[in-house]
């Protein structure tokens, strides 16, 4: 039988595989790679994610990095804005173009009844191909004239987060730098066309070519692409060299982990095949509820009782939101914090408050009463979070206890 990994071996192992346990000697673009990426809706939480996970985190490298176009802010997992380095933008967004479609049409089939969506995605890409940055509402205006049906922001947002591979340009994302979403062809603001698409693996069924309008719109990430179906799979069996480069590089950051938690950070489905065909490779746990984790073999797994330092996780940090089941790190009753947008304390590893910035001041709300030695813990760890996002002014942290 596999071994049994309790919540508290999982929660070690993806501590050291986000980069929490200990703070690391890590490049900021090796980092977000190593990441996988982190989540970036809101423009500034990358920031403190790096900072809780490396030893010496500049805040210019990461705005340098965007500038020079070597990570970029677009829609990639879960259809949820994330900072990625360009290589993977370019490598995986073909792969994700079926659930992107899906996850917009979840939202808005109605409005797009009968429209022809590999038409519109043409449309978008010469609208596009000039480079000019443009937000949501003025692509949806520019292409109102012939796609007059979907709404405005029905219309913005099928093109900027699912048919057109897109940039967010800085100055958004740019370190204490404020600006709305300006939107770029991906293709063009890299200079390199994205990848095209693997064939899909095993998993995938075998039958003919979606057509284009909604009932197919899942199929292929733009025109060009014959025999991709409405499930985005090739239109035979064949390798999934992508899928498996998702595997592996999710188990790296993630791992130990099931399927169900490889689909829910990525939002992917059709990588039973990519597993299948890696399993070869893989080890295999069990988890305390019974579900079968997978992992690389020489992937750190840290002895269960292993200190955990104090760490400040920003809003929709993937520690917690790569998963489908969280028990590993938070508590099933404060499970909605991780979706909810707060940003989260880790006490001993797990879930412990919440926090916000105040007039400078990193302010502390507790889940439950802090034993002093973790007060003194969270007060050091939040004074040197206070003086990062405030650049040397500000040192102050308060502390409360749920009401």
């Amino acid at each position: 039988m596999p071994t049994v990994l309790d919540d508290r071996a999982l929660n070690r192992a993806t501590l050291a595989r986000q980069l929490l346990l200990d703070r690391a000697d890590l490049p900021v673009l090796d980092a977000v790679s190593h990441l996988c990426g982190l989540q970036a809706q809101e423009p500034q939480e990358p920031y403190t994610g790096l900072w809780s996970r490396l030893r010496a985190f500049a805040p210019g490298e990461l705005s340098g990095l965007l500038v020079d176009r070597k990570v970029v802010r677009t829609h990639l997992m879960r259809r949820t804005v994330h900072l990625v380095t360009a290589e993977d933008a370019l490598a995986w967004r073909a792969r994700h173009a079926p659930m992107l479609r899906q996850r917009v049409l979840g939202t808005y089939r109605a409005e797009f009844a009968g429209v022809d969506l590999d038409e519109l995605a043409a449309d978008a890409a010469e609208l596009a191909s000039d480079g000019e940055p443009r937000t949501m509402p003025e692509l949806a205006r520019a292409l109102a004239g012939r796609w007059p049906g979907p709404a405005p922001r029905a219309l913005g947002e099928m093109v900027v987060a699912a048919l057109l591979p897109m940039a967010q340009v800085p100055p958004r994302g740019v370190w204490r730098t404020g600006g709305g979403a300006r939107n770029v062809s991906l293709a063009v603001w890299l200079g390199r066309e994205i990848d095209p698409p693997g064939r899909h693996g095993p998993d995938a069924p075998t039958g003919p070519t979606a057509p284009g309008g909604v009932n197919g719109a899942a199929g292929g990430a733009g025109p060009g692409r014959p025999g991709v179906r409405a499930d985005g799979a090739a239109g035979s069996h064949g390798s999934d060299p992508v899928g498996r480069v998702l595997v592996r590089r999710y188990l790296a950051a993630f791992g130990p982990a099931a399927t169900a938690d490889l689909r829910a950070w990525s939002g992917v489905a059709g990588l039973p095949g990519a597993v299948a065909a890696l399993r070869p490779e893989l080890v295999a746990f069990r988890d305390s509820r019974g579900r079968e984790l997978l992992d690389l073999p020489d992937a750190p797994r840290p002895d269960p009782d292993t200190p955990a330092p104090v760490r400040f996780l920003p809003a929709f940090d993937n520690a917690l939101l790569g998963y489908q089941e969280r028990g590993r790190i938070v508590a099933d009753e404060h499970r909605g914090l991780s979706v909810a947008g707060e940003r989260v304390l880790l006490v001993d590893g797990r879930v412990a408050g919440t926090w916000r910035t105040d007039a400078g001041t990193v302010a502390v709300t507790g889940l439950s009463p802090l034993s002093r030695a973790a007060r003194a813990e969270v007060v050091a760890e939040g004074e040197r979070l206070a003086l990062f996002l405030s650049e040397g002014e500000c040192g102050r942290v308060r502390i409360a206890e749920a009401g």
